[in-house]
């Protein structure tokens, strides 16, 4: 058993595998927490472990594939997951939710061509279960719009949002879902318009929503910002910093709420010369007010019968 992490180094699975789980989200569901992120090895888009304590982790499933089977839905929508040479095409910033009322495990990510980055479009995926092989519905631009770097995110009403970057990545766009998951009812705020915002995470303190998110700078890390907001469907406010220079060279995946003052920043910290040896980094925020602090750490142990976390210089 592990109880140890190090930041920035390779995290293995509990049979001593590298985790492929980059730009991803983690769902908690029935006891365990299920992170999905890219895996972009051999004919895979999309990987699913699962652990009851955050530190070890079993593969479950290559959740999407080129072979994951397709089938339509309501929505008009690009239903290939081989582009028109017959190679992949790019899946990235995996995000899952559960629908409580229709018990399906939802997926959105942002879908490109894998030829070049012109569709900017959104994708969708569906499973009965949180690990087993989901059905792709296919990709399309919301009300038209490009849509990148996303994220989701569910109101504790059971709200469901789905924020991207749009216009070149120069805005963010919120869009309210549909009760099912399964298309966008509105278009409800475009945000920093010119101040191009991308690797969006999105969470919810007393009351108040936070976004945490990176400038634009392909790999290499930059200054990480926030805003706050009364409501998903704002106003928001201005964006203050969030980290050091470099947000300690990482770029946010999302935010993982533990308790009602546990807040964990998942992060990757990408390798720009050799993607496979990109890694994680997992660090508290703390709040001074309702103002989130991130603390750098190097690393993570586990303590206790409560998976407590204790994190170290």
């Amino acid at each position: 058993m592990n109880n140890r992490l190090t930041n920035g180094e390779s995290w293995n699975d509990s049979s001593g595998q590298p985790i492929h789980a980059h730009g991803g989200h983690i769902l908690f569901h029935d006891h365990y927490y299920y992170w999905y992120g890219e895996d972009r090895r051999d004919d895979i888009y999309v990987s699913c472990y699962r652990s009851k304590d955050l530190f070890n982790w079993e593969f479950r499933n290559h959740i999407i594939t080129t072979f994951t089977p397709a089938a339509p839905i309501r929505v008009r929508t690009n239903m290939k997951l081989k582009n028109d040479k017959g190679g992949k095409v790019n899946l990235e910033r995996p995000k899952v939710l559960f629908n409580p009322a229709t018990k399906k495990f939802v997926l959105w990510v942002h879908y490109e061509n894998g030829t070049n980055y012109t569709d900017a479009a959104c994708a969708i995926a569906t499973s009965d279960s949180p690990d087993s092989h989901f059905v792709y519905h296919g990709s399309f631009n919301p009300y038209g719009y490009m849509s990148r770097d996303c994220t989701l995110f569910q109101d504790d009403d059971g709200t469901a949002y789905f924020i991207s970057a749009a216009r070149d990545n120069a805005d963010l766009h919120i869009y309210r879902l549909h009760a099912d998951y399964l298309n966008v009812e509105s278009l409800v705020g475009k945000l920093w318009q010119g101040e191009y915002r991308e690797a969006p995470a999105v969470f919810k303190r007393n009351g108040k929503y936070y976004m945490l998110t990176s400038f634009c700078t392909g790999w290499d890390p930059n200054q990480g910002k926030y805003a706050m907001a009364n409501s998903m469907d704002g106003p928001w406010g201005m964006l203050s910093d969030f980290g050091d220079e470099t947000t300690f060279r990482t770029q946010p995946a999302f935010v993982l709420k533990r308790s009602a003052e546990e807040y964990l920043y998942f992060s990757d910290r990408w390798n720009a010369l050799d993607y496979f040896q990109s890694s994680y980094v997992v660090l508290p925020i703390e709040f001074e007010g309702d103002i989130p602090v991130l603390n750098n750490c190097s690393t993570l142990t586990l303590e206790g019968d409560t998976h407590s976390i204790v994190f170290k210089r």
